[in-house]
């Protein structure tokens, strides 16, 4: 699979066009579903609330949260779906939204790196 993977930021305005999937489990504060112009929200595939409580976005904690996101992804049955349905949209790019401030530690930089390897 080769997929054209952007990330964005869900709180800017949109860079680009083409599938919107949004990979928080919480819905980001202030913002319309109307507005999002999501094409899938993958919430099961997000991190666990434990796992997104206990990381607090804390920098130092990445590589760890990093490590337990990934053990995470790969004991979940929701996974195997959810790169089929972006298998569906190689044609055009993919864009992982996410509500975090920090652009280089969230779980949408794990995903997408994890994407590369399937």
């Amino acid at each position: 699979m080769i997929l054209k993977v952007t990330l964005e930021r869900i709180y800017q305005k949109p860079q680009a066009s083409g599938f919107r999937v949004l990979v928080d489990r919480v819905w980001p504060r202030g913002i319309s579903k109307v507005n999002a112009a999501l094409d899938l929200w993958a919430k099961t595939i997000a991190p666990s609330t434990e796992l997104r409580k206990w990381f607090g976005h804390d920098p130092e904690k990445y590589p760890e949260f990093k490590k337990r996101y990934l053990a995470e992804l790969a004991a979940n049955p929701d996974l195997p779906d959810f790169i089929k349905a972006l298998k569906q949209h190689e044609q055009e790019p993919v864009i992982m939204l996410y509500g975090a401030k920090d652009e280089t530690h969230n779980q949408a930089v794990v995903l997408s790196e994890l994407l590369k390897t399937k």
